[in-house]
């Protein structure tokens, strides 16, 4: 066995443990904490397989920015593990059968059902070979429809997640930048004129 066989096996023992530990964790900064291990190890795997530009991603937005704020946000509400546990048995059967239908693809793919043991290895790429140019080259040119599907979905995502909670309530305080833009002085400048008063003897 080769070496960089030891290796993806390693990281890809981690990383199935980090995700198990995502879910089955009962505080959730370590579930956070396990999904950021999670995601160093799949970088890994991805330089393993000579995709250093996808892994290099996925650690800075992924663990440098998405995670971050997930931690932010777990830390700084008060969740009630309580309240969360409660429908835990209730989603348990749907869990079982998306786990079971997961593992059944896997097999699949793992005993070359789809014809994958035939693929074979990457080729060794020379020192100058740029592994951004090649993804930019093949994204823009065979796959350039369904990358302005995705961006157009993610846009659509966008607009409903701010559409959803930008909804005016009234128990909230609120700007008006129309009204600031229009007020004028006198309309918050008042000149009051008092009679000095004279000192008595």
């Amino acid at each position: 066995m080769s070496f960089e066989k030891i290796l993806f096996y390693v990281f890809a023992t981690i990383l199935v443990l980090a995700a198990l530990r995502v879910i089955t964790a009962r505080n959730p900064v370590h579930s956070a904490l396990f999904l950021v291990l999670a995601f160093f190890s799949s970088a890994a795997l991805w330089i393993l397989l000579q995709a250093e530009f996808l892994a290099i991603t996925l650690v800075l937005v992924y663990v440098g920015a998405v995670m971050v704020l997930f931690l932010f946000v777990v830390m700084m509400l008060n969740i009630n593990l309580d309240v969360l546990r409660e429908g835990f048995i209730k989603y348990l059967p749907v869990g079982i059968a998306v786990a079971v239908i997961s593992a059944i693809e896997m097999g699949i793919v793992i005993t070359g059902a789809f014809g994958l043991d035939k693929i074979a290895a990457p080729a060794k790429k020379a020192a100058d070979y740029k592994n951004t140019e090649a993804i930019a080259n093949v994204l823009y040119t065979e796959y350039l429809f369904a990358f302005e599907v995705a961006a157009v979905l993610l846009l659509v995502a966008i607009v409903a997640a701010i559409a959803l909670t930008m909804r005016k309530r009234p128990d909230t305080l609120y700007q008006n930048p129309s009204e600031q833009v229009s007020v004028k002085k006198a309309d918050r400048l008042r000149v009051v004129k008092m009679k000095t008063e004279e000192k008595q003897s």
